[in-house]
């Protein structure tokens, strides 16, 4: 069962404003269309709820999720974005095919953040239905594309300027 992050799509007025002054690329798999697409829009609302100006955002839709490591790492490259957020979907069908993918993507996808150093969002779903993605793509689960987009501000506060606040959303302090 999938588990839901407390406050996932609030942020702080803080984050907010913060997110205003950095440049995002979006990543999107063209695999499952009605899918990837609905990621899309989650993860564009987070943007526009932040008044991130379109200008900041630079999105481009790759073949599957396979190359979403490679378009991140482009992104960050050639577009100089701050942050990058990987959105996909893979279905698990009869062979092993989607768990080879899945585990290609994920690994990818972390190498490059860390490589780079900046924040990758993973907004790819790993389901075992169609079903299931559409109720995490806009469904009783919410939106994990508007979810990756949150961790994308949230991160760049982190290296950033945006000050911890104690006591929220993940600190110990009192």
């Amino acid at each position: 069962m999938a588990g839901v992050l407390p406050d996932r799509g609030s942020l702080l007025p803080t984050e907010r404003e913060a997110a205003k002054s950095y440049r995002y690329g979006l990543a999107v798999a063209l695999w499952h269309p009605e899918v990837t697409e609905s990621l899309l829009k989650g993860s564009l609302a987070v943007f526009d709820a932040c008044s991130v100006e379109p200008s900041h955002l630079t999105v481009h839709r790759v073949p599957g999720c396979y190359e979403l490591p490679l378009a991140a790492k482009w992104l960050l490259e050639h577009h100089q974005v701050d942050a990058v957020v990987a959105l996909g979907c893979l279905i698990r069908g009869e062979t092993q095919h989607d768990d080879i993918i899945a585990r290609a993507t994920a690994g990818g996808l972390l190498q490059i953040s860390l490589e780079w150093s900046r924040p990758v969002a993973f907004g790819v779903l790993t389901v075992a239905t169609l079903d299931q993605a559409r109720a995490r793509a806009g469904g009783e689960w919410g939106n994990k594309g508007a979810e990756a987009s949150v961790s994308a501000i949230r991160m760049l506060c982190l290296r950033g300027t945006t000050p911890l606040i104690p006591g929220y959303p993940f600190t110990d302090t009192p």
